[in-house]
């Protein structure tokens, strides 16, 4: 059995700092100027050990609120704020929408992507310039050069993918050097760059590392070019750069070596984000821990409190398939969506655990309940009972105190609590846990950050786009995601052209069957907004979105539906999104880097 890796925080980060520089206090100001940390830092393995836990804190794992420092991490909202951009995944807090899609974004003065990608990778390259001269032999001096290689090309990474030719500094710079001020290097190189220190890295790593601490392997790497190499492979394919079967091929064969080495599957998807360890979780790859002590989250929290505001769409429910296999608009078993309960029979899993079932109870006291009297309330109690437990997902649904919520949906227009929240009428439940119950903002759920899960859609995407996937690739990977899930195995060879009538006619009938699996499968976690940008699909996000269909006296009138009608589709943002605009595929470079770099140049369409 293949051994995880995983990243402990047991230390504060300042506790590290004393370790590396004798309690200098100064040692953070100090650092970039190199000297000391040549000195002092490149010696050990357990120096280098510590000085590498720096550059994890870019993996976004779940919030970081309450560490000293405070939150280090890219980005907000845990990964919905990105997918709020795109189709799946609704944001309540804007009645106008988002700006990404309505057209609304500016130039920003300043970006912390930027920036503080910019600031790991010279960490990184300082890292690989005194590895070398090190007193470590061989063995050590190769695997520590492949995780600084590992972290530069993570953190290109997510500079290519957001504004496309970027400057690429191949060694160390100082504040003077020429280099800095130099002009954006081109995609090709930069992907180019990222593609070929990957794969040194994954020839030169250690593999199976159970040090203590960060633990970048040989197979985290090849998680990483499974996710690199696809998304840059379709960004190529799909917005006519050329060269895309380098990066596909690359992503195809890290997938494949990864599947070998990892065979199954953790049987219960709702823990491989709401378990308090994932010690010995099947198909983990790498993960974060958190712990009541010493590093905990707000994760849970803030789905069971107040400011739980995202919803996934009417969309994003209809992308899950029936039991047989079957999509809701061809299935027998489906029994319409004008009927809350009747849309989530016999449906895949994973839509139970995205979002709650429809109940409704009578409430006691804020935290006791008595039944309706009519067992169809209560309907899908016993699902969560079969497929649950009390330290995850249970009805009926409960705020961090314990309060109870007397019915789902629990409209916010029309609200019986002022907590756990939709707009939409289908509320984001994929973080939702009770490990913490009583205790606000301390959550300690472990956070997977390589999964397997995300390997076998990039496995099948990545063969697909090379002409190679067939059945026996689905068995490999999508119908391991599927037997999990309760849904029947994906026959390759009945997807034909009516298989979903609401497919994008553009889209081959198989790849749009594959893009549906990596939706579901990796819904709220991050991926959709970027998804639909390589595929050059953004436009699926210029739609309206709507939410779950009621009866607007159901909900005393004060639920907004679509037209004004008196039923019908939920559509709390009104009116419809502007064509997506064709410079928005990448966004603007902030504009104190184009002062302080006069050789920038910033990206078409946002000067």
């Amino acid at each position: 059995m293949k051994t995880m890796k995983h990243i402990k925080y047991i230390l504060t980060f300042s506790v590290l700092l004393a370790f590396l520089t004798g309690c200098n206090d100064e040692f953070l100001e100090k650092l970039p100027q190199d000297s000391l940390a040549e000195t002092n830092t490149f010696e050990s393995n357990n120096s280098i050990r510590a000085y590498a836990w720096q550059f994890y804190e870019m993996f976004e794992a779940h919030n970081e609120t309450n560490r000293i420092g405070g939150s280090l991490r890219p980005g907000s909202g845990f990964g919905l704020n990105r997918e709020a951009d795109a189709d799946l995944i609704q944001r309540n807090t804007n009645g106008n929408g988002v700006d990404y899609i309505w057209g609304r974004v500016i130039v920003p003065s300043a970006d912390a992507t930027y920036t503080r990608s910019y600031q790991q990778i010279r960490k990184a390259n300082l890292l690989i310039k005194n590895i070398p001269t090190s007193s470590l032999d061989q063995g050590d001096k190769d695997h520590w050069m492949s995780v600084g290689y590992f972290f530069k090309a993570f953190n290109y990474f997510n500079l290519l993918k957001k504004y496309g030719d970027i400057p690429w500094l191949e060694e160390l710079v100082t504040d003077v050097s020429e280099e800095l001020y130099g002009p954006r290097t081109s995609r090709d190189v930069v992907a180019a760059n990222i593609l070929r220190d990957l794969q040194w890295a994954a020839a030169n790593i250690k593999n199976n590392v159970t040090l203590e601490g960060k633990e970048i392997d040989k197979s985290v790497v090849n998680a990483f070019i499974s996710q690199f190499g696809l998304f840059e492979g379709t960004w190529r394919k799909y917005h006519n750069l050329g060269d895309a079967a380098k990066y596909l091929e690359a992503s195809a064969a890290a997938s494949a070596a990864l599947i070998a080495e990892f065979p199954t599957l953790h049987p219960n998807f709702d823990e491989l984000h709401n378990n308090e360890s994932l010690a010995g979780a099947q198909g983990i790859i790498l993960y974060k821990q958190y712990n009541e002590e010493e590093n905990w989250s707000n994760m849970s929290t803030t789905f069971r409190a107040s400011n739980s505001t995202w919803d996934i769409t009417r969309k994003g429910v209809d992308k899950f398939l029936m039991t047989d296999g079957q999509t809701r608009y061809n299935s027998p078993l489906f029994e319409g969506d004008q009927d809350s309960h009747a849309e989530m029979r016999n449906r895949d899993k994973r839509l139970f655990y995205m979002t709650p079932a429809p109940y409704k109870v009578t409430r006691v006291t804020n935290q006791t309940w008595i039944s309706t009297g009519n067992p169809a309330d209560e309907e899908f109690f016993g699902w969560y009972e079969t497929n649950s437990d009390d330290l995850h997902k249970y009805l009926p649904d409960l705020n961090w105190r314990g309060n109870l919520v007397s019915r789902v949906p629990n409209f916010n227009q029309n609200r019986v609590a002022g907590y756990n929240r939709t707009f939409s009428g289908y509320r984001v439940w994929r973080h939702y846990n009770h490990l913490m119950t009583g205790t606000s903002s301390r959550d300690i759920a472990d956070a997977p950050i390589f999964r397997m899960g995300e390997v076998l859609v990039n496995h099948a995407e990545a063969t697909f786009e090379l002409g190679q996937f067939n059945q026996a690739v689905a068995d490999q990977t999508i119908n391991k995601l599927r037997a999990r899930a309760g849904v029947a195995n994906m026959n390759v060879a009945a997807i034909d052209e009516n298989f979903d009538p609401t497919r994008d006619q553009s889209v081959d009938k198989i790849l749009f069957e594959i893009r549906r699996e990596r939706a579901v499968e990796l819904m709220a976690e991050g991926f959709r907004r970027e998804d639909l940008r390589r595929w050059k699909k953004m436009d699926y996000a210029s739609a309206i979105k709507l939410g779950r269909w009621i009866k607007a006296a159901d909900q005393d009138n004060r639920v907004p539906i679509q037209n004004g009608a008196t039923e019908g589709y939920v559509q709390t943002v009104p009116g419809t999104p502007p064509a997506f605009p064709e410079h928005y595929y990448l966004f603007p470079l902030p504009s104190d880097q184009l002062v302080i770099n006069t050789n920038l140049e910033q990206n078409p369409g946002w000067n």
